[in-house]
């Protein structure tokens, strides 16, 4: 089967023939449609010094997918060929504390799909039952592929109760404009984005945001005084991982407030724990999605009317593989999916 591997440590990707993967008691094959590109990808593609630290080559890449079920193993009783599924990208031990009381979102021993374990950039792939996601008939093909970010973004947003509130994005990538869309849907009475791109300004605003602010010195106090805001943003969400962003995040959420974090900095960031401990903030770190309530929500948020669609902006045969990252690394693009092949099960 044709796969997308890291083959190298050196820039780029190997579109090659691999051995399908084996299969056991507990597991499902499935035959992959789409995949987005992740900005985890990118860095695996680009092979910078998080992807030298963290892979062992060689490495199928991927981990958003939707994909059709083609064998289910003897031990599997749910699940049948046919269906249209995806998976829980973070793969839990299912033996720790925190998985064992069902807290598999906290799982000390995740594998995380293309970067410690083979992942979905290929033509068939096999993973246990248990983390396997049947999607509600009808759903695009396109907007399933996405639910791993999607499902970040659910995971943020659900974090607090945004009703009625203000709030405030910094980093306008795929998961904070997602963010801005579900918080919109949620009832925040004002959605502020902040970001550099001016696309990805344009983006989220599209898929809701009420303001896009470029990212500068003094732009989100700006936006305070003309709004008229004497207080500052009810809740706060930090998606960029940019230590200035971070900084604009904590000093710009009103006494009392929240803040999600949910973007990596590079390097460890300083924090005035004083002032924030005056101030009366929560501080929430936010990683991947909570197994599987945010799936459910997602599949809700979708029948109630939520549309992610305009967040794909490039589709990209799974062959021309080179011109999608390309696209995907650029500014000028919300996410990339590739096509790897077409349905053919009567329940997908």
């Amino acid at each position: 089967m044709k796969a997308l591997v890291k083959t190298t440590a050196a820039a780029g990707l190997s579109y090659v023939d691999i051995p399908e993967p084996s299969m056991g008691r507990e597991d499902v094959r499935i035959r992959v449609l789409r995949t987005g590109i992740c900005g985890t990808d990118v860095h695996i593609h680009r092979w910078d010094g998080w992807a030298q630290r963290t892979l062992t080559l060689p490495r199928v890449v991927g981990h958003e997918f939707v994909g059709e079920i083609v064998e289910v193993g003897a031990g599997v009783g749910a699940l049948r060929p046919g269906q249209l599924v995806g998976a829980e990208a973070h793969l839990t031990c299912e033996r720790c504390a925190h998985c064992r009381a069902g807290a598999r979102h906290l799982c000390t021993g995740t594998q995380g799909l293309g970067v410690q374990r083979d992942g979905v950039f290929a033509e068939f792939i096999t993973l246990p039952a248990r983390s396997i996601w049947v999607h509600a008939p009808g759903i695009s093909l396109d907007v399933a592929a996405i639910f791993d970010p999607f499902g970040n973004a659910v995971h943020a947003a659900d974090t607090f109760d945004l009703g009625g509130r203000t709030v405030l994005i910094t980093g306008a990538g795929p998961i904070g404009a997602l963010t801005a869309a579900v918080a919109v849907h949620r009832g925040a009475r004002l959605v502020a984005v902040t970001d550099v791109n001016p696309f990805r300004l344009k983006l989220a605003q599209t898929l809701g945001a009420h303001h896009a602010v470029e990212a500068a010195p003094g732009a989100v106090s700006r936006l305070l005084a003309d709004l008229g805001m004497d207080t500052g943003f009810d809740v706060a969400f930090e998606m960029s991982g940019n230590p200035q962003a971070l900084h604009e995040t904590l000093s710009h959420v009103d006494r009392g407030g929240h803040v999600g974090l949910l973007g990596l900095p590079p390097e460890p960031v300083p924090a005035d724990w004083a002032d924030l401990s005056l101030r009366m903030i929560t501080v929430h770190g936010i990683s991947g999605r909570r197994v599987f309530d945010t799936w459910h929500s997602m599949r809700e948020l979708l029948r109630d009317g939520l549309d992610p669609q305009p967040l794909i902006t490039h589709r990209f045969p799974a062959d021309e593989h080179d011109e999608a990252f390309a696209a995907a690394a650029e500014g000028s693009a919300g996410k990339v999916v590739l096509t790897w092949s077409e349905p053919t099960g009567a329940t997908a």
